[in-house]
């Protein structure tokens, strides 16, 4: 009888240390940088839409494409995904400045001014990464020179070549409704399988040139967690959804916070996402969206499509711009 409670007792805590492991944070697979070197000339696009292209997977976005997502628009309800500036330095991130300055009242009529500042990049500002803003090893999307666009001051692959906006098909992958979770703990990392359980879970499947949002609930865990390493443990998506992103021809890709998983699994290279997307594929991405409220109203309305809409600031030369992408319903 003995024996019998022990066995028992060995098998009840097997399983509880079962559980506790199952709902700790899942760290990013270990990935070598052979391995993602592999991954990266895999999704190559270069020399896709010619030798001369900057435009990269935006021109997947076609004017049929831009038809198909107006047609979209039935409630005519529009949802701001980005975050308030914020105006302190958190999260190691630069604050936005803001001067307010008052013109001098003269016959009863006076007025206001603003002086803004703001570097954008980082993790705190929600902005669009252009595809001058990451290059390896000299080298940027389809193979321009950095040392030569930085000495000729051509402009080559800045914000200014997404002046005219962007106007699509948006996917919200809302990962903790997957999980059934608030958010997504540690520096859990999304894999292809968890894009494939979403679409299944959502009846939605990504197609080319849509607008692909991963949301990983991070602005509800620093309310509820409070500050924390953000390069050290932060959710995002692993470097094999690369091969996942290129193969479904998605023209721009998004998240509320920096998009990889970091740690990235690789101990060689930091944000290998990053670098597959910009540089090799010549996405650009959404960094530090807010998705809590689009978030809620596609819940609301079981949709999780809808048109996105934005238009950066037409800088010459820019690496990315402050931005306030919209959903509408």
């Amino acid at each position: 009888m003995r024996s019998y409670i022990i066995l028992i007792s060995a098998l009840v805590l097997a399983l509880l240390a079962l559980l506790v492991q199952a709902e700790e944070p899942q760290g990013a697979k270990k990935v070598t940088a052979v391995e993602v070197h592999e991954i990266l000339a895999s999704v190559s696009n270069w020399g896709r839409w010619g030798d001369d292209d900057e435009l990269g997977t935006l021109n997947l976005i076609t004017p049929r494409k831009r038809r198909q997502a107006a047609s979209l628009v039935r409630a005519g309800i529009s949802i701001s995904m980005a975050h308030d500036v914020i105006k302190e330095r958190i999260d190691g991130s630069s604050p936005f400045e803001h001067e307010l300055m008052v013109n001098a009242t003269r016959g009863g009529v006076g007025g206001a001014g603003d002086r803004y500042s703001v570097q954008y990049h980082g993790f705190t500002q929600t902005h669009l990464d252009a595809l001058f803003h990451i290059f390896y090893q000299g080298k940027t999307y389809n193979g321009y020179s950095v040392e030569e666009i930085l000495t000729s001051g051509s402009g080559k692959l800045s914000i200014n070549r997404v002046r005219n906006g962007v106007f699509t098909r948006a996917v919200l992958m809302d990962i903790p409704a997957l999980l059934g979770v608030q958010y997504l703990e540690g520096g859990r990392a999304i894999y292809p399988e968890d894009l494939d359980a979403w679409e299944k879970k959502a009846g939605v499947r990504v197609r080319a040139g849509d607008a692909v949002l991963i949301n990983t609930g991070r602005w509800t865990r620093r309310e509820q967690e409070g500050a924390w390493d953000i390069m050290a443990g932060s959710a995002g998506l692993h470097v094999t959804c690369l091969k996942w992103l290129k193969d479904r021809d998605v023209a721009l890709v998004g998240s509320d916070l920096a998009l990889d998983a970091m740690p990235s699994g690789c101990d060689e290279i930091e944000l290998p996402v990053h670098l597959g997307v910009i540089v090799q594929m010549g996405m650009p991405i959404l960094d530090c969206c807010d998705f809590r409220a689009v978030s809620a109203e596609a819940q609301k309305r079981k949709q999780w499509t809808f048109l996105i809409t934005l238009a950066p600031l037409a800088v010459e030369g820019g690496t990315g711009s402050p931005i306030n992408p919209i959903a509408t319903f």
